[in-house]
């Protein structure tokens, strides 16, 4: 890679793995479900203002914006509320690391629900190893990682984003939305839904002490907004197996961004635990043969392959990898 594209991988990586310091930080001043609405709604106007100046066009079809809402809220809402709910009792690098297990999901969820997805014996190994970190990451005989009901929260969430990457797989991406429409309606639709539950939920005056505002607004524009176009452009730049690489990055980064900004310790669990989950993903994806393998020169994939790769992604681990089903971060 170039320099620049390294630049722009290591750039998504933290932005990525921030935004579990960012939740943590913003929950000072707003419960989850204000803090889950104000990323939302800077999120969906980063990405509005850039279909508008591209003048791409979002669907019109009220079957799709149906498909949309849906996606939106596996891989938007509930994650988002699993995710700030569950870091109230629970540190940033260890809700990062959790959700580094969403591909493993994921591939149990699109053996189900894909015929076109195989149970195969590197698979299902992968799996099992994966698990297996899971549980040592977790922790259930200490608490110093934090509530074990805020650690359900958080892999909880992964659960949901896998969720909402096979429905993308299933249901959106043969209809061929372009990339930055299918991301655009899916925040705008996230938006409007966690609008309507958020009255329902916990609220108290919010405190935008300056922590807090700085957090939010990073949140929001950078780590839910932008991280889009970023991961979009590394897309373009070395094609999606590549740039999906970003995933194993990413929990490095919450665990090492939490450590500076927060103070949180490291337990020999959570790094046990967090290498044992990437290597079983590793191993299940195949990834060391992917990334050797030869790619076609970069080119901007297309609309199909970006919409499943991206619609589905906000969260940190928002991009997209290659494990039978396309997925995210």
């Amino acid at each position: 890679m170039k320099n620049a594209t390294v630049g722009r991988f290591l750039l998504l990586a933290f932005l990525w793995g921030g935004s579990f310091t960012f939740i943590k930080v913003s929950l000072d001043g707003l419960t989850p479900g204000q803090l889950v609405l104000s990323r939302l709604v800077l999120g969906a106007a980063v990405l509005l203002a850039i279909v508008a100046f591209r003048k791409i066009g979002l669907p019109r079809s009220a079957g799709v914006w149906g498909h949309v809402a849906a996606a939106a809220l596996f891989g938007n809402v509930i994650p988002f509320l699993l995710l700030s709910y569950g870091e109230q009792t629970t540190g940033a690098g260890i809700a990062g690391v959790l959700i580094g297990a969403t591909p493993l999901l994921t591939l149990t969820i699109a053996a189900a629900a894909l015929p076109t997805e195989r149970a195969t014996r590197r698979k299902v190994l992968g799996l099992l190893i994966g698990f297996a970190g899971v549980v040592v990451l977790i922790g259930p005989w200490t608490d110093a990682l934090g509530s074990f009901g805020g650690q359900l929260a958080c892999l909880g969430a992964a659960l949901s984003y896998a969720c909402g990457f096979v429905y993308v797989r299933k249901f959106l991406s043969p209809l061929g939305l372009a990339p930055m429409a299918a991301a655009a309606s899916q925040l705008l639709a996230a938006t409007v839904l966690q609008a309507v539950v958020t009255p329902f939920l916990t609220w108290h005056t919010p405190e935008f002490t300056l922590k807090v505002t700085l957090s939010i607004v990073a949140l929001g524009l950078f780590s839910t907004g932008l991280a889009y176009v970023l991961y979009f452009r590394l897309i373009g730049d070395v094609g999606a197996t590549t740039a999906s690489a970003v995933n194993y990055v990413v929990p490095v980064a919450s665990v090492l961004i939490g450590v500076v900004a927060l103070g949180e310790s490291v337990t020999w669990n959570l790094l046990v635990g967090g290498l044992v989950v990437l290597a079983g993903v590793a191993y299940a994806e195949n990834r060391l043969r992917q990334l050797r393998s030869k790619e076609p020169a970069p080119a901007a994939p297309s609309a199909a392959s970006e919409a499943e790769t991206g619609a589905a992604a906000a969260e940190p681990v928002a991009g997209s990898r290659r494990s039978g089903a396309e997925e995210p971060r």
